[in-house]
């Protein structure tokens, strides 16, 4: 990519990816907090692991990738720890 060809973006544009990054972290970190109380069956978890994936999806489009990287992981161990799944 030309570093002619890319613009900077707005501080309208960076305030908005600001407020979907927080809106993400705070969703996930819940997600967790709640699997993580082992207070609802396994499958639930897996459920609200997966709408978890689906709003950060919303929130980023086209962005599978980073998320598979970053939570699936720790969606994966924990739910692993608290259900004792090997």
């Amino acid at each position: 990519m030309d570093v002619e060809n890319k613009r900077t973006p707005s501080k309208e544009e960076i305030d908005e990816e600001s407020r979907r990054v927080r809106r993400l972290r705070i969703v996930v970190g819940l997600a967790l907090q709640v699997i993580a109380q082992g207070g609802m069956p396994i499958e639930e978890a897996h459920d609200l692991a997966a709408a978890t994936r689906r709003m950060a999806l919303q929130l980023f489009p086209g962005k599978e990738d980073v998320y598979d990287l970053i939570y699936r992981p720790k969606f994966q161990r924990l739910i692993n720890e608290i259900y004792r799944v090997q």
